[in-house]
């Protein structure tokens, strides 16, 4: 009994210990990221697209002053802000004009980036027009894609990263599921809400292995997201918007504060 309870103090001690240089650490890299700067790369996820109140100047990268790295921004005051991520963006072009603003002084960099590569845009619009059978050949033919040939695209931007930002925690958020599935929901049905939701899935595995490769953070946005999927009531994503349809199956201004903005804070 004696020996039990020792044993019980000791796991208790440590676990405070650990939890302690948790919080420490992350402590650590958020001041570090506050100092050093700031650098917001990807897509339209990382952009804002969906949110509203987009940046003028931003142009067709629909950069919002809703999305979770100008949140993060305004309530961190960084040395320095890179809002880079821009609307439609593959790993190409990542590589080829987002990276500008990485130095060795960067201490934080964000990065959502691979849907588009997989086809993500065509993807749904198949699956919104054409039957449960020509919707699940385009997702296969996306998966694929994501088992094939996205990895080495993902080492390619994920090691760019490394070289022009080498003392940076890089944080690379991932995809939330589209749909809650068993609920009474008009539009696509059960079997094409299945078949997206489990690819966004293989996507998000993906890319967080690759991550891991790198020695960066995945930021799993699904946890956050759950309950508020496209059919729950309460969604942060919008369904198809046919009087925008550039903002279909992107965050609303909730997602990026309630779904992205809190897995940054935990990771950053």
């Amino acid at each position: 009994m004696r020996r039990s309870r020792i044993a019980a103090f000791v796991s208790s001690v440590l676990l405070a210990v650990g939890a302690t240089l948790t919080g420490a650490l992350t402590a650590q890299a958020s001041q570090l990221a506050a100092t050093g700067g700031y650098v917001a790369l990807g897509d339209s996820y990382s952009s804002g697209v969906g949110a509203g109140s987009y940046i003028s100047s931003s142009g067709d990268c629909k950069r919002s002053t809703k999305a979770y790295p100008y949140l993060w921004a305004a309530a961190n005051s960084p040395s320095s802000f890179t809002f880079a991520a821009c609307s439609g963006a593959r790993t190409d072009e990542v590589l080829a004009s987002q990276l500008g603003g990485l130095s060795g002084s960067t201490g934080l960099v964000s990065i959502s980036i691979g849907g588009n590569d997989a086809g993500f845009a065509d993807v749904m619009t198949t699956c919104v027009t054409s039957s449960d059978s020509t919707c699940i050949s385009r997702i296969n033919t996306a998966r694929a894609y994501v088992a094939s040939t996205l990895p080495g695209k993902l080492d390619s931007v994920y090691s760019a990263i490394s070289s022009k930002a080498p003392a940076a925690r890089v944080v690379v958020l991932g995809y939330p599921r589209f749909y809650q599935l068993g609920t009474t929901c008009i539009g696509l049905s059960e079997t094409k809400r299945k078949a997206i939701n489990d690819a966004s899935d293989y996507l998000d595995v993906t890319i967080a292995g690759r991550a891991a490769a790198h020695g960066f953070v995945f930021g799993d946005v699904r946890s956050t997201f759950t309950g508020h999927e496209i059919c729950s009531g309460d969604s942060w994503l919008h369904s198809v918007n046919w009087l925008n349809i550039g903002e279909s199956y992107h965050p609303t201004a909730a997602g990026q504060s309630g779904g992205y903005l809190p897995v940054l804070n935990a990771n950053d």
